[in-house]
């Protein structure tokens, strides 16, 4: 039984599609830019494809030829017609092609298949007692996908997986350096994942897939410029999109906004400095405050807040502003996309961390930014994580014959 992501709507296209070529040496990129139109989508004419990717339509022809004996993609007949000459068929991704994702946490190790056309096929909450280590998470993945055996027999491909770790990620070769609440440290992710299961893994930070996939299907749509703050049980992890591509660093340890500093005078934060956004900005502090143990129950309790409550939100406000103060001097964001228990906190009092931030900002960077929570809920990490699969995939279509 299949169900459809809600945070893929039937009309998304990732932002900024490679254009293609006619020349004969970048075939390989033509496949992949149309491939990329209609991954996660309802699909796309040839039509639409000539024109977005300035191809010829003989071109377009061939590659979808080659995607479709690939099976990467199927043409179906137009769900419209305007009458006007010969409908143009419609180029849909395969939903059996699947990535398998991964979101380890420190109770519970998360694993799903997504299709090439964004169904989510499957998706597994596997509960731990303790921390996993990265060894055990590995072996949990290996156990849960062996339990998935019925549905690989029934046509499901897997081409990869991809993980999202709440925590430093190197990016050359999926090494966790540093996952506090996890308590990892320099753990080869990657090579453990592949060890278990045989399948390619790439692994990154968290917020940082989270931000992509918000970029491509959720509040940050058609946005270049943006920064993704998400607030979890685990803390506060950031993405950043620059120019409509994810701002990695060198090594892929950029955005961690919640390590910025926004109270000199405040706690040591576990990673060793003082006064992190992430000690003052607090999912664990909120629900203290407002009497409530279930995150679950933030967004119904901050809709009725108290004394008591109403001073928390705007105590965290004030250093949430701070923290998105610093971000929007330096990066000049276009938007600002708060998720987790950040999107309660700007629902319970927006006016307030707006007005902190604008007060607070150099006046040219933040006189075109806007505040908004996330919509993909919880179903960022496993559309960010498949993402990260899938940019393979279509990086080369080819490989999925190898």
């Amino acid at each position: 039984m299949t169900e459809a992501l809600s945070a893929l709507p039937p009309d998304a296209v990732p932002v900024r599609p490679p254009l293609g070529s006619n020349l004969d040496g970048v075939r390989q990129h033509n496949l992949g830019a149309v491939l990329r139109l209609v991954h996660g989508n309802s699909g796309r004419s040839r039509s639409e494809l000539t024109r977005a990717t300035g191809l010829s339509r003989s071109t377009i022809g061939a590659l979808v030829a080659e995607l479709s004996a690939l099976g990467l993609v199927s043409e179906e007949e137009p769900r419209e017609s305007t009458g006007v000459g010969r409908p143009s068929p419609i180029v849909v991704a395969n939903p059996h092609v699947v990535v398998v994702t991964v979101n380890p946490e420190v109770d519970s190790v998360t694993v799903g298949l997504v299709g090439l056309d964004g169904t989510v096929h499957r998706r597994v909450r596997h509960a731990t007692s303790q921390p996993p280590t990265a060894a055990e998470a590995a072996r949990i993945v290996a156990n849960v996908l062996d339990g998935f055996k019925a549905l690989f027999d029934s046509g499901l491909r897997a081409t990869g997986i991809g993980a999202a770790v709440p925590g430093s990620v190197r990016e050359a070769d999926g090494v966790v350096r540093m996952a506090p609440h996890l308590e990892w440290v320099d753990e080869p992710f990657a090579a453990l994942l592949e060890e278990a299961t045989g399948l390619p893994a790439v692994v990154a930070n968290d917020a940082s897939l989270g931000a992509n996939a918000e970029h491509l299907f959720g509040a940050g749509r058609d946005i270049e410029d943006l920064i993704y703050l998400n607030g979890g049980s685990g803390g506060i992890g950031g993405g950043v999109i620059a120019r409509g591509m994810p701002l990695a660093g060198s090594f892929g340890y950029a955005g961690e906004l919640g390590h910025t500093l926004v109270n000199s005078a405040g706690a040591r934060c576990h990673c060793g400095a003082i006064g992190c956004l992430e000690t003052e900005v607090s999912q664990a502090r909120l629900l203290e405050a407002l009497g409530i143990g279930d995150p679950e129950e933030l967004d119904e309790a901050a809709g009725d807040l108290d004394a008591t409550g109403r001073a928390e939100v705007e105590r965290q406000l004030r250093f949430l502003a701070i923290g998105i103060r610093n971000a929007v001097n330096v990066l000049n964001p276009r938007r600002v996309v708060l998720g987790g228990f950040l999107g309660v906190l700007l629902d319970a009092a927006p006016e307030v961390l707006d007005a902190e931030v604008r007060s607070q900002s150099l006046a040219a960077s933040a006189e075109h930014v806007d505040i908004v929570r996330a919509e993909l809920g919880g179903g960022v990490l496993i559309v960010g994580a498949a993402e990260l699969a899938f940019s393979r995939l279509i990086a080369d279509p080819t490989m999925i014959q190898r």
